[in-house]
């Protein structure tokens, strides 16, 4: 009865008959089960050519007598193949435990025995060895535990761990709008990555100098990056999207003596010019790529130019200890000037073994993940590709459009990362569907809270292969919480603690909770020790409580709810921070651009979450005299030119007051509380970002 039914409503949803009576047959095998039945009706059933509707229903079908104490419904499962060869299954083999679970543990209790395994699984190279993976003078001490000592005695350059792959192997796959294929081999990277350290001094660079690069993700930008670094200098992280104002707050906190840019990016068929948007911010002496027949600003050099300094191609990376600076990036604070987080040779290592790990990222895969060098993905995405030998994929237009995912389909790529609202474009358009990413082996996802629905669609996109999602942040080096290979996998649910991490859930009167603040336990390869324009112990530590058995604990700000069956959910951010498009802001940096528009009193950001769950929207209150049909479109013009176009406001409301406490502070808890979600939508303009 049940299966009739089941025809009844899937005709009703368009399904052919055709479909449908083979449906009824198929149904009558299918085990009572309801994990398995999912997975016969996946793999004798349902393909991405049909409609998601009727996923859904099948879905809802399958798990119908699914009981919620169990957890979150398991959409898709590891199978032999997975156990067989996976690097995590590796990994149990060799520390000779059974679960995923007991191989966390093992990395918190054990780090020498841990690391010094995935060190030479990784294959990092070093010049010296270190003596030991952690030194702790004294464990119990506060201190000490915020000031690990990490590889203690090593000397190396992480630029050698990134370019060891066969020299024949493509090192990096892309393609320009309208343009074939192309490739870079690991021996083309290394000559290019050689040429560029060299060219450095001759342009008057010295080791230890900042210089920032602000470009889109194109391979000169991997070979920039991995230069500057094997001339042991220093990368300022700048993403090409930010507005001049803040290029100039970010040169000026990193002391920054150069940069490195391209004339113009070519997006959605537009020419936006980058270079003279980069000259509002008075920036150092600026190296400008792709710069044929332009005039640029008297001692700016061209490209082509800045390599002719260095012919020789000879790479002789200068060699350090593991906590040298390698790398500024940025991430928001509270008092609206972004956090300048510096990244030690130590990041690169948690990255890697993240992705090694977790993604499964082996030699020869190829990984895509749409991102920016002035976002912590973006350094991620060359070492956690690199390190292991494997494929990065760039695509130099927008990754909304189908071209991406033909993209894709033609690069043949085994790990596809994302943020959240790519995937609701991709749902709102339809415009994946009936490609071929059948060498998908997971998907990554980062940067906000995601919706179940839309992952089951992205999910669909691939055969339902599993989505990996991954939460961390610049200062943890890569993520605190994620997934395995090894785990079942539900919509917009992580399963596991990262390798190495370990974090305690508090509520708000610092109990142990189910749902609540992210607190996490250090010490941890690859977290921040310092900061460049903020105290670090006061921004992380002070004031924290301490752990269910008196450990010392580190503020993160993140929101998580631990699920029943092992499942954990995001729930955003509890502090003045937001996730917006994958982009990390506070209030305070939106606000402190919104105040400044004439008949603006004050006003107060939020993110709110709309129904269902998934991407954060930005909700601006405000006190001002001009009403809001007139003030919304000054606001986001504001937010455009002043600080960052991907921000879009999804909702204004107008206050005769602003609620505030007795010392004047916004309650912004108060605020989203009372906004009503159901009514609230992504605006047009996020959906073709």
């Amino acid at each position: 009865m049940a299966n009739v039914l089941l025809a009844t409503d899937l005709v009703a949803l368009g399904l052919d008959e055709t479909h449908v009576a083979r449906l009824v047959a198929q149904a009558l095998t299918w085990p009572q089960d309801s994990v398995r039945r999912w997975q016969s009706a996946t793999q004798d059933f349902l393909t991405p050519s049909m409609p998601f509707a009727v996923h859904r229903h099948i879905y809802d079908f399958a798990f119908a007598d699914w009981p919620e104490s169990q957890g979150p419904r398991p959409t898709w499962q590891p199978g032999e193949h997975e156990r067989a060869s996976t690097r995590i299954a590796s990994l149990l083999g060799v520390h000779g435990v059974a679960t995923v679970a007991e191989l966390v543990d093992l990395s918190i209790s054990a780090p020498e025995r841990f690391w010094s395994y995935a060190l030479v699984d990784l294959g990092i190279r070093f010049t010296h060895s270190p003596t030991r993976v952690l030194e702790l003078s004294n464990p119990k001490d506060a201190w000490t535990a915020e000031h690990p000592r990490w590889l203690p005695g090593a000397q190396f350059n992480i630029v050698e761990s990134c370019l060891a792959g066969p020299p024949d192997a493509p090192a990096i796959i892309w393609q320009d709008a309208g343009s074939p294929i192309a490739i870079t081999t690991y021996e083309m990277l290394q000559q290019q990555v050689a040429q560029i350290a060299a060219a450095l001094e001759p342009q008057g660079f010295r080791k230890g100098d900042a210089i920032a690069i602000d470009m889109p993700m194109i391979p000169e930008s991997v070979a920039i990056y991995l230069g500057i670094i094997a001339a042991g200098m220093v990368v300022v992280s700048i993403a090409d999207s930010m507005a001049p104002a803040e290029v100039a707050t970010r040169l000026r906190i990193a002391n920054a003596k150069g940069i490195f840019t391209v004339l113009r990016v070519e997006r959605g068929g537009k020419q936006l010019p980058l270079y003279e948007k980069i000259l509002q911010a008075n920036p150092p002496l600026t190296v400008v790529l792709r710069s044929e027949g332009a005039s640029l600003r008297p001692g700016d050099t061209a490209w082509e130019a800045f390599l002719a300094n260095a012919p020789a191609h000879v790479f002789a990376p200068v060699v350090a200890e593991a906590d040298t600076t390698t790398n500024i990036l940025f991430s928001s604070g509270t008092t609206g000037e972004p956090k300048a987080i510096p990244w030690t040779q130590l990041a690169p290592i948690k990255s890697a073994m993240d992705g090694a790990y977790h993604l499964d990222i082996q030699a020869g895969d190829v990984v895509a993940w749409p991102t920016n060098l002035g976002w912590m993905m973006g350094p991620w995405l060359i070492y956690a590709t690199l390190i292991n030998k494997g494929t990065i994929a760039l695509f130099s237009d927008a990754p909304t459009t189908r071209a991406f995912g033909q993209f894709v389909q033609d690069a043949g790529v085994n790990v596809l990362g994302l943020v959240p609202s790519i995937v609701k474009t991709w749902r709102t358009d339809d415009c994946m569907v009936g490609l071929d990413w059948s060498r998908l082996k997971c998907f990554g996802s980062t940067g906000e809270a995601s919706n179940a629905d839309d992952y089951l669609y992205l999910m669909m996109l691939a055969g339902y292969r599993p989505v990996i999602e991954y939460c961390g942040g610049t200062e943890v080096g890569g993520g605190y919480l994620t997934g395995s290979l090894l785990q079942a996998a539900s919509p917009a649910t992580f399963t596991t603690p990262a390798l190495g991490s370990k974090f305690v859930l508090l509520s708000e009167t610092g109990q142990p909770t189910s749902n609540g603040e992210v607190f996490l336990v250090p010490p941890a390869l690859g977290y921040s020790q310092s900061l460049l324009n903020r105290d670090h112990h006061e921004v992380y530590y002070q004031d924290t409580p301490t752990g269910p058995n008196g450990e010392l604990l580190r503020r993160h700000g993140d929101q998580i709810e631990q699920l029943p069956g092992g499942f954990f959910r995001a729930h955003g951010r509890v502090d003045d921070t937001m996730n917006l498009g994958g982009i990390k802001v506070s209030s305070a940096e939106i606000e402190r651009v919104l105040d400044l528009v004439p008949g603006v009193v004050r006003t107060a950001a939020v993110a709110v979450t709309p129904v269902g769950g998934g991407p954060s929207l930005l909700v601006i209150y405000a006190v001002a005299t001009i009403d809001a049909t007139q003030l919304k479109p000054q606001l986001q013009e504001a937010l455009k030119t002043k600080l960052n176009p991907l921000f879009r406001i999804a909702d204004l409301v107008l206050l005769a007051q602003m609620p505030v406490t007795a010392s004047n502070k916004i309650m912004r808890r108060e605020l989203r509380a009372h906004h009503p979600p159901a009514a609230l939508q992504p605006p047009a303009a996020l959906q073709s970002k």
